[in-house]
């Protein structure tokens, strides 16, 4: 199997250096023949391309892979690659977030196949577990630790007593942030991950403009330390629940005790539950990010596609409407603006008060109650 592969940065080149180094017995009829690159790459290996007209061109390639990010001009080429009967593989979660019932009718359409999953859990085969799962169950809800990076920055402010900004820039050396971390902190990239899963797990499109996406720049050392006191731990989490024809998600920091297995995720690991009518309660964790994790479930998309092997249809033909009174839960609240509401009682004031909700409460009057703050720095947390 002839491969090229779209982009060669961090994940492009963990994909190049799997498919052609490992002498992997699965790997042994699989090879790299082109790479899309920029102009000023091409100098560093003989395959590298500069026009991807050069790959869905040759007739020789069987396989696409894309590494690239973003929506544009990545959405034109995978389309490009699928009309051109080329199987394509992507880690690429904004793109497949966006238009994965464009790709799934293309791939049928020219009878190829479309994978995509790298773009949600890393390394974890999370996407395969849930199409595995479904083929006996009906999902009815799924929370995790999607974002390594946020887990990254989160663990060292509790582990280590360092303040937001301190663990970002470390997180930022070390590769796991961009230089604009906003997609990571600010939640789209989790978003987009909840977006990928539902499709999957309830087989329907949902609309992230829907549900709610709370940031976690607003958790300061001072949050670690009174949550510590109290013996729990805060992490950024992804949700998502369905309930006949209705479905309700989140994105937003959410409260753990201590001693349970989301609290004690570290560095920039992931973990994420499904929940199933009679398997129960699923845990997957592993490294959700990083060039080799990544690479590798893009490689095993790969041999899947060239072994034949599905784990079932994805199919989107479910219709589900959002409801923001599904889920009912208790939040706590950081502010310094005092708040005065028949939910809430303030619980300390130390240079700031914490408030908890005083019983569990439908979405619908929690964001009543958060539109109400006025401070802009307030921080915001689902209580479990």
């Amino acid at each position: 199997m002839n491969i090229a592969i779209l982009g060669f940065g961090t994940i492009g080149s963990g994909v190049y250096e799997i498919v052609n180094q490992i002498q992997a017995e699965e790997l042994k009829d699989c090879k790299v023949t082109k790479i899309l690159d920029l102009p000023q790459n091409k100098d560093k290996l003989d395959i590298i391309v500069c026009d991807i007209n050069d790959i869905t061109e040759d007739e020789s390639i069987d396989l696409v892979v894309e590494t690239m990010g973003g929506i544009h001009p990545a959405y034109e080429f995978i389309q490009n690659c699928l009309q051109h009967k080329k199987h394509v593989v992507t880690a690429n979660k904004a793109v497949v977030a966006a238009h994965m019932s464009d790709f799934l009718k293309s791939a049928k359409e020219n009878g190829v196949q479309f994978r995509f999953e790298a773009s949600t859990g890393g390394g974890i085969p999370w996407l395969a577990s849930i199409q595995k799962a479904k083929r006996i169950d009906e999902i009815s809800s799924f929370y995790g630790i999607f974002n390594g990076t946020t887990n990254y920055i989160l663990d060292s402010m509790n582990t280590l007593n360092e303040e937001f900004e301190t663990a970002l820039k470390k997180a930022q050396q070390l590769g796991y942030a961009e230089a604009n971390p906003s997609a990571d902190i600010d939640g789209y990239d989790v978003q987009n991950k909840v977006t990928i899963s539902a499709a999957l797990a309830f087989n329907s499109k949902i609309d992230m403009k829907d549900f709610p996406c709370f940031s976690m720049a607003n958790i300061t050392y001072e949050d670690i330390q009174y949550l510590k006191s109290h013996h729990q731990m805060i992490k950024y989490i992804g949700q998502a629940i369905k309930k006949e024809n209705m479905y309700e998600a989140f994105v937003m920091p959410m409260v753990f005790a201590s001693n349970s297995l989301e609290a004690n995720i570290p560095s920039n690991f992931n973990i994420v539950t499904l929940n199933g009518n009679t398997i129960g309660e699923l845990k997957f964790y592993g490294q959700g990010a990083g060039k080799l994790p990544t690479a590798n479930a893009i490689v095993e998309d790969i041999l899947d596609i060239k072994n034949q092997i599905s784990y079932g249809k994805v199919s989107l033909d479910k219709k589900l409407s959002y409801c923001n009174t599904l889920l009912k839960e208790k939040y706590l609240i950081r502010t310094n603006c005092p708040i005065e509401n028949e939910w809430i009682d303030s619980v300390e004031c130390k240079g700031a008060n914490y408030y908890i909700t005083t019983k569990a409460i439908s979405t619908k009057d929690f964001m009543k109650l958060v539109n109400s703050i006025s401070d802009q720095k307030a921080m915001i947390a689902k209580y479990m």
